[in-house]
């Protein structure tokens, strides 16, 4: 058992039985009481976030966690597959682990995977994607006081405002967080 001041941003506890990973952690102390540890904590097996304060006499459970770099494979069915580029083990993810990230998995893609316990509990993207432009329609030129944007389909079906100028056929660097576009390839 550790304290909870030794919690840190990405690492995987054990919160009411169930592995929670940190997502963010801010140490307080308020006038003559005692500190305590403030923390987000997501559940890996729910995906709902709560927030708990932990006090510094309390103790933490740390789960032995590792990240590998898996490469996405195929689906079938509801399962998404991996496969280790070194061993070629291969890593099953079901839809609820993935959540909406589903839309950017690329074939032949490499993508982090986090491990707790040896059990494959959630999927790291990448913070920028790169895809082909599927459908582009022809800007309208107007007001350009402000940078004029339209909305462009890619080859996964996500719509993101894009720059006027960009074209069927053209290859985008988008953000996954927030899905906008980040600049041509």
């Amino acid at each position: 058992m550790a304290s909870p001041t030794d919690l840190r941003k990405g690492r995987v506890i054990i919160y009411n039985g169930t592995p929670h990973v940190v997502m963010n952690m801010l140490h307080r102390t308020q006038g003559r009481q005692a500190g305590f540890v403030q923390a987000t904590l997501r559940n890996l097996e729910s995906g709902s976030s709560t927030t708990t304060k932990f006090r510094s006499t309390d103790s933490v459970e740390f789960c032995h966690t590792t990240n590998k770099s898996l490469e996405y494979s195929y689906k079938d069915g509801a399962d998404y597959h991996f496969m280790d580029t070194e061993s070629f083990e291969d890593t099953i993810l079901s839809e609820n682990v993935i959540g909406e990230d589903i839309k950017w998995l690329i074939e032949g893609c490499s993508y982090a995977v986090l491990f707790v316990d040896g059990v494959a509990v959630s999927l790291e993207l990448p913070n920028v994607i790169e895809l082909k432009v599927a459908d582009a329609p022809d800007g309208i030129r107007g007001d350009t006081s402000s940078s004029p944007m339209k909305s462009v389909t890619l080859e996964n079906g996500v719509v993101i405002q894009a720059p006027l100028f960009i074209k069927t056929g053209d290859v985008l660097k988008v953000r996954t967080e927030d899905s906008s576009y980040a600049s041509r390839a």
